[in-house]
C-alpha cells in the first residue's frame, strides 16, 4: 500500500461545532423548571417516550443525519470493552505504519458508539424535571451529535488511509466537542439541586466520569498516533497532546517520572497560594525520585495538582507555612515473571523504528505501579468533614473564602467545578478536587486513601497502576520463544 503523505485537515466543524438539530426536552422545560409543576414529573415515562418518538420524527425529516435515537437502546445494551493501558500500547511505539494505524482506528471505532450509547442512555434516566435543564440538555445534544458522527462508520472497514484521515477528523471534533462537559454538566446540576439529592449526583458523576476518562483518552490515543505515523508524521499539527519524544506512545509515557510532575504541578499551586495567601510553602521529595512508569502524564498532572492544592491550602490557613509538605514516592516491586504478567515493549531510541506488535503481551492486574504518599501539617480533618470529602455536593471552600474562580455565595463543590470552566484555578480544596482525581487514579487500577490524624495532619496515598514492566527482549530470548512454538 502506497502512503499517502497528506496531514489531517481538520474540520470547520471544529471552530464552529454543530449540535443537535433538537432539545428532547425543550418543550417542557419552561414548566418544569418551576416547583410548582413538578407534579408533572408522575407523567415523565408518557412524555420522554412521546418526546422521542417526536426526535425520531424529526431527525428523519431534517435529513442528512443519522438516526441516533434509534440504535441508542441497542448499542447501550452491548457491554463496555474494559479498556487497559495495555490495550493503547497494543499497536506499537510511534512511528506507526499505515498497518498498525489503520488497525487502532478500527479499534477506536469498536469501542466509541457503544460508550457513547450508554451516557446517553444514562442521561436519559435522570429524573425528568433534571434533563430538562438546559445544560444538562446541552450535553445530552453533544453526545447525540457526537454519535450520529460514529454511526455512518458502522459497519465499514477502515481499509486505507483515505478513510483514516476522515475518520480522524471525526474524532478530532468529538474531543472538542465534550471539552467543558463536566463543568457544563456542574451548571445544571447546580440549577436543579432541588430535585436530585447530593447521593445521586455523586454516583451520577462518579459514573460519568469514569466513562468520560476512557471515551476521550481513546479518541486522543488515536489522534495522537496519527500524527507520529509514518504516513503523516508531523506531531506538532495535532488538536491534542501528541509530544514528540521516544519516551511517549501516543498520549501515554512509557517512562514517566513522577518526582518531574510533582515539581512542575507544585510550582503551579504554590504560585497560586502565593497570589491568595502571600504564602508559598515548600516541598520536600523523599523515597525514590528516579522512579518511572508507564502512565498517562495529564491524569498524573491533574491528580497531583489537586492533592497538592489541598495540602497547601491546610497548611497555610492552619499556619504551619513553615513545615514543609512531604511527598515521598516508593515503586511497587516487580510482579512475578509469569507468561502473561507484563508488557514487552522495545525501548525507546532516537531513530524511532520500527515496532514488533508481537511483543506484547496480555496485561493481567499484577501490573506494577508507583504509591505516593503526601504528607501535611494542615492539623489534620475533622471527622464530621471526613465523612463527606467523597461528595461532588461538599467542600470546605466557603463563601468568605476570596478565592478565583469560585461563584459568589458557592457552598459546594459544584460550584467550584462549574467555574472552572471559564478557565480560573482555584486553591479551593478537599471538594470536588478528590473525587475527580480518585476516579482517574481508580480508572486503571489505582487509588485514593486518606488517613488524617486532626490536630496534626493528613497523609493522602495516591496508588497507580501502569503498563506493566518495559523491558528489552533480546534477540536471542525472541528465537528462544519461536524455536518453542
Amino acid at each position: 500500500m502506497r502512503p499517502i503523505a497528506r496531514p489531517l485537515r481538520l474540520p470547520n466543524s471544529l471552530r464552529a461545532i454543530p449540535r443537535c438539530h433538537s432539545n428532547p426536552w425543550s418543550r417542557a422545560s419552561s414548566t418544569l423548571q418551576n416547583p410548582k409543576d413538578a407534579s408533572a414529573a408522575h407523567h415523565r415515562p408518557a412524555l420522554q417516550a412521546h418526546h422521542r418518538q417526536h426526535d425520531r420524527d424529526h431527525d428523519r425529516h431534517i435529513g442528512g443525519r443519522p438516526d441516533a435515537d434509534d440504535v441508542v437502546p441497542y448499542l447501550a445494551k452491548q457491554p463496555l470493552h474494559p479498556l487497559s493501558l495495555a490495550d493503547l500500547v497494543r499497536h506499537g511505539r510511534p512511528p506507526l505504519s499505515a498497518e498498525a494505524l489503520l488497525a487502532s482506528a478500527r479499534f477506536t471505532l469498536s469501542l466509541l458508539p457503544i460508550r457513547l450509547a450508554h451516557r446517553i442512555q444514562a442521561l436519559r434516566n435522570l429524573p425528568y424535571i433534571v434533563v430538562s435543564n438546559p445544560n444538562i440538555s446541552k450535553i445530552y445534544n453533544n453526545y447525540q451529535h457526537s454519535l450520529s458522527t460514529l454511526l455512518p462508520w458502522q459497519g465499514r472497514t477502515i481499509s486505507n488511509l483515505e478513510d483514516e484521515i476522515r475518520f480522524t477528523e471525526v474524532l478530532a471534533e468529538l474531543v472538542q466537542t465534550h471539552t467543558d462537559t463536566i463543568p457544563i454538566l456542574a451548571r445544571g446540576f447546580l440549577e436543579c439541586r432541588k430535585y436530585i439529592s447530593p447521593a445521586e449526583v455523586t454516583r451520577f458523576l462518579d459514573k460519568h466520569l469514569r466513562a468520560r476518562i476512557g471515551t476521550r483518552l481513546v479518541a486522543e490515543q488515536h489522534i495522537a498516533l496519527h500524527f507520529s505515523s509514518t504516513p503523516h508524521f508531523d506531531p506538532a499539527a495535532s488538536p491534542t497532546p501528541c509530544p514528540e519524544h521516544p519516551s511517549y506512545i501516543g498520549a501515554i509515557d512509557t517512562a514517566l517520572r513522577p518526582a518531574s510532575t510533582i515539581d512542575s504541578c507544585g510550582g503551579f499551586v504554590a504560585d497560586i497560594c502565593e497570589l491568595n495567601y502571600g504564602v508559598r510553602p515548600q516541598w520536600i521529595i523523599d523515597g525514590e525520585p528516579d522512579t518511572t512508569f508507564a502512565f498517562v502524564p495529564m491524569h498524573l498532572e491533574y491528580i497531583i495538582t489537586e492533592l497538592l492544592k489541598n495540602a497547601f491550602r491546610a497548611t497555610v490557613e492552619n499556619g504551619m507555612s513553615r513545615e514543609p509538605i512531604v511527598i515521598t514516592i516508593a515503586p511497587e516491586p516487580p510482579a512475578v515473571k509469569t507468561p502473561q504478567s507484563h508488557v514487552r515493549l522495545d525501548p525507546p531510541n532516537e531513530s524511532r523504528g520500527a515496532f514488533d506488535r508481537n511483543a506484547i503481551a496480555p496485561l493481567d492486574d499484577n501490573a506494577p505501579g508507583v504509591t505516593i504518599r503526601i504528607r501535611d501539617r494542615g492539623h489534620g480533618i475533622s471527622s464530621d468533614i471526613l465523612d463527606h470529602i467523597w461528595s461532588y455536593s461538599f467542600t470546605t471552600f466557603s463563601e468568605s473564602d476570596d478565592v478565583p474562580g469560585a461563584w459568589s455565595g458557592a457552598d459546594d463543590a459544584l460550584s467550584v467545578i462549574s467555574a472552572s470552566s471559564n478557565g480560573a484555578s482555584s486553591i479551593a480544596g478537599l471538594g470536588y478536587g478528590l473525587p475527580l482525581s480518585r476516579a482517574y487514579a481508580e480508572y486503571f487500577g489505582g487509588g485514593i486513601a486518606v488517613q488524617s490524624l486532626h490536630g496534626w495532619g493528613t497523609d493522602v496515598y495516591l496508588r497507580l497502576k501502569g503498563v506493566g514492566r518495559i523491558e528489552q527482549e533480546t534477540v536471542a530470548s525472541k528465537k528462544a520463544k519461536e524455536g518453542k512454538k
